[in-house]
């Protein structure tokens, strides 16, 4: 039977993909060499990592696995492990790298019209950053966290061998540096965000109109609204501000949007247990047409600083999922209007709270992790005016046209990838969200943690920099 009149809700659920460049002949490219970037030419130059294509145009769209993704993932675990230096293959608990002296390094390099080796591109196999570190004596800025040996996946991603949790990109870590310059002081505020055009908006509005008014529409005949729904929305638009559309940083930005999209409605399983999505607890209430709205955001309470301030620790996963109402606002406070529905809040903390898990099972959540890590970082050696007290103000490092980082193509539009069912004789609606991350509130008063009992300092103090010599930038 045809239901004819009940009162539209428009919760119809759009999401939105997510992209980066990558050839076809790159995708299956073995990693002959073991460099950990799947080229086989062993100079650590790889295509841009990730879950996700685009194409020439602009348009995002999911990437597909490899059908022999097991055996290309033990191939190149092998090359990987004969290829790479052995030290570097150890499991550490505190890997430090000296960011000024990697820094010297990379310059002699290209000094010498050299290629940068993987161990550099990976940071030495950093996981995770735990601790920054300045040593006054040395005037070394170090950062320090889990570290492994690395290789290229058949899944695209750069990952641990042991552990395969994603590893830590230089250029990434270039990008929020340079967000956090030297020689600026204004509050950097990087974003990421998925939206329908206005035209599309108003096309769909016409398009429900017709629905509605024709008497047609009934249980069975989903997959024709969907189409006409998405035909008339048309591309969504995706807009990176804060740093460049077209890094390797901003494609992490906008895979997790869309990842995170895909597993709210239910459009895609994530790897572990724990997630309750917004369709299973939504329950629509006639009249509440409200736009449901999600972000990701950094734990503003992760940081916990020395009493002099050349130390800081990043604590826990640093990555939260909100919705609108509970979001952070430029100035530090939180909205906290309780206007988001039950069924975002169960999604949302649950999504926060399974964070850890799902970053140990899928690489994009410790990718998204690690960029808002690499964030706060660069805004603590800003803040603490570090440049300065060492006496670096980046060099190559923050030279694009030495050390380029915008070198892939920028995701500009989003096909619609649409999913409806009935609940309660209704639709659910559009869905949209993003990630902002406003790393230099991490350090205000009021979410940092000084550490009165000297912990932070007995680590820092037991890092011993006097037996390094003058090219050694990693150590354990």
């Amino acid at each position: 039977m045809l239901v004819r009149n009940w009162t539209w809700l428009l919760k119809f659920l759009f999401v939105f993909a997510c992209a980066l460049t990558l050839s076809s002949s790159a995708l299956m490219a073995q990693d002959d060499d073991g460099d950990g970037d799947g080229d086989g030419d062993g100079d650590g130059d790889a295509p841009q990592v990730g879950g996700v294509l685009i194409s020439a145009e602009g348009l995002l769209a999911p990437r597909p696995i490899p059908k022999n993704a097991q055996r290309l993932n033990a191939q190149r675990f092998n090359a990987a492990k004969v290829a790479l230096n052995k030290d570097l293959q150890q499991v550490s608990q505190l890997r430090k790298v000296s960011l000024n002296r990697l820094e010297s390094e990379v310059a002699k390099l290209i000094e010498a019209g050299k290629p940068i080796p993987a161990e550099m591109k990976y940071l030495a196999g950093l996981t995770k950053i735990t601790h920054v570190f300045f040593y006054p004596e040395t005037k070394d800025i170090v950062i320090a966290g889990p570290a492994e040996g690395f290789f290229f996946s058949a899944e695209n991603f750069v990952v641990g061998m042991h552990s395969g949790r994603a590893t830590l990109k230089l250029e990434d870590l270039v990008v929020a540096l340079r967000a956090f310059a030297p020689d600026m002081n204004k509050p950097s505020l990087i974003t990421c965000s998925i939206d329908p055009t206005q035209e599309g908006i108003t096309r769909l509005q016409r398009v429900l109109k017709q629905w509605q008014s024709s008497g047609q529409f009934g249980p069975g005949m989903e997959n024709k609204v969907v189409a006409s729904f998405k035909e008339a929305l048309g591309p969504q638009t995706v807009k990176v501000t804060g740093i460049s559309p077209k890094s390797d940083f901003a494609r992490v930005l906008v895979e997790a949007d869309y990842r995170m999209k895909l597993i709210g409605l239910e459009l895609e399983r994530p790897a572990v247990s724990g997630i309750t999505s917004f369709v299973a607890k939504a329950n629509p209430v006639s009249g509440s047409n409200s736009l449901q709205r999600w972000f990701f955001q950094p734990d503003y309470n992760c940081v916990t600083i020395n009493d002099d301030r050349t130390a800081m620790e990043i604590a826990g996963e640093g990555v939260k999922l909100v919705g609108e109402d509970e979001s952070v606002t430029a100035d530090g406070k939180r909205k906290g209007t309780g206007k988001s529905s039950r069924a975002s809040r169960a999604f949302t903390n649950s999504f926060t709270k399974t964070y850890a898990k799902l970053a140990e099972a899928t690489p994009i959540w410790a990718e998204l992790r690690n960029v808002i890590d690499m964030s706060i970082t660069a805004a603590f050696i800003q803040k603490m005016d570090l440049y300065s007290q060492a006496d670096w103000s980046l060099g190559v490092l923050g030279d694009e046209n030495l050390f380029p980082v915008e070198k892939y193509s920028a995701a500009t539009q989003v096909a619609p990838i649409a999913n409806a069912y009935w609940k309660n004789g209704k639709f659910m609606s559009p869905i949209a969200g993003g990630v902002a991350i406003q790393a230099k509130i991490a350090l205000n008063s009021e979410y940092i943690t000084v550490d009165t009992a000297g912990k932070l300092n007995g680590v820092r103090d037991g890092i011993d920099l006097s037996g390094l010599n003058a090219e050694q930038w990693w150590w354990d």
